[in-house]
């Protein structure tokens, strides 16, 4: 089987594809490995006639066109498994950093402008005792309440469809309509996967809901929120701050987030670290095992 690949990988990854021609040709490659920062659109898909596989290098797969994939009969797969805990750490980091400040007292430090040390100085807001508000409590959302658990924070949830009571339990959880959950969360963050129906999930409207104490995270995608509502709520002080991973137009950034005090920001590092990115390659390498064995019920099967 000839594999070809958007964008170069850790080659230790895949040692378990030795058999087959990695790095094919795309003219003649059968799979194709695929990363978020690559778009897979019609086009390429038709410069590659004999593509039968599609094995996305991340959860995420709006980088790929669905409808050609669909046209010709190509499987597409992802790998939700590898992406959970790296993701969820970085989230919790964007939520501690965000609102302990820490990114900005790093900066007024090394520019020499932060507040003498003094007991009523450069203080900033706890976690302990506070609510998250999590909107898509799938498996990321799942490991951000286990974090959050642990220290002590309190736990609403939405998703479209209400979790068993077992795993409500589990994380001392409760279920919210995505209105009441806006007004009652001290911090929310967005762990959903991307939709049509979930682009400017967090808006004007929205943003209005929230406290003017919370704050917003975003690991997932940047189309969730509406950015330009979000800058003018920063602006006007409706929320206290934001920390996002993810963006609207990335790679742009817009001038004025980069700008704001009370704004964490991170280059779309979710997954990005080495043990996340070898676990995502041997997920990526089952999918591609799996099909070459027509084993459907082991692959993480997109279309």
């Amino acid at each position: 089987m000839n594999i070809a690949f958007t964008t170069p990988l850790p080659a230790e990854g895949f040692s378990r594809l030795r058999g087959y021609q990695l790095n094919a040709d795309p003219e003649i490659a059968e799979v194709l490995v695929s990363t978020f920062d690559k778009r897979v659109d019609r086009e390429m898909i038709s410069r590659m006639p004999r593509l039968r596989l599609i094995a996305n290098f991340g959860a995420g797969y709006n980088n790929i066109d669905l409808d050609a994939c669909r046209e010709r009969c190509i499987r597409v797969t992802n790998t939700p498994m590898s992406v959970i805990e790296p993701t969820a750490e970085l989230a919790f980091a964007l939520m501690m950093a965000v609102a302990r400040n820490v990114c900005l007292r790093d900066r007024q430090l090394r520019d020499g402008q932060c507040e003498p040390m003094a007991v009523m100085n450069n203080l900033s807001h706890g976690l302990y005792g506070k609510t998250l508000g999590i909107i898509g409590m799938g498996r990321i959302g799942q490991a951000m309440a286990r974090r959050a658990l642990a220290c002590g924070m309190k736990i609403v949830y939405h998703n479209r469809r209400r979790l068993p009571v077992e795993i409500e339990q589990r994380y001392e959880a409760h279920y919210l309509p995505q209105d009441v959950l806006l007004q009652q969360a001290d911090f929310v963050s967005l762990n959903l996967p991307y939709t049509p129906e979930s682009h400017h999930l967090i808006g004007a409207p929205q943003l209005t809901l929230m406290r003017s104490t919370a704050y917003l995270i975003n690991t997932a995608r940047g189309a969730h929120v509406d950015e330009a509502a979000l800058i003018r709520a920063l602006k006007a002080g409706q929320i206290a701050g934001a920390a996002m991973d993810v963006y609207e137009h990335e790679p742009q950034i817009s001038d004025e987030l980069l700008r704001m005090p009370n704004v964490v920001l991170s280059p779309h590092t979710g997954t990005g670290t080495w043990e996340g990115r070898l676990a995502m390659c041997e997920e990526v390498t089952d999918n591609i095992l799996a099909f070459a064995d027509n084993e459907l019920t082991k692959m993480n099967i997109v279309l």
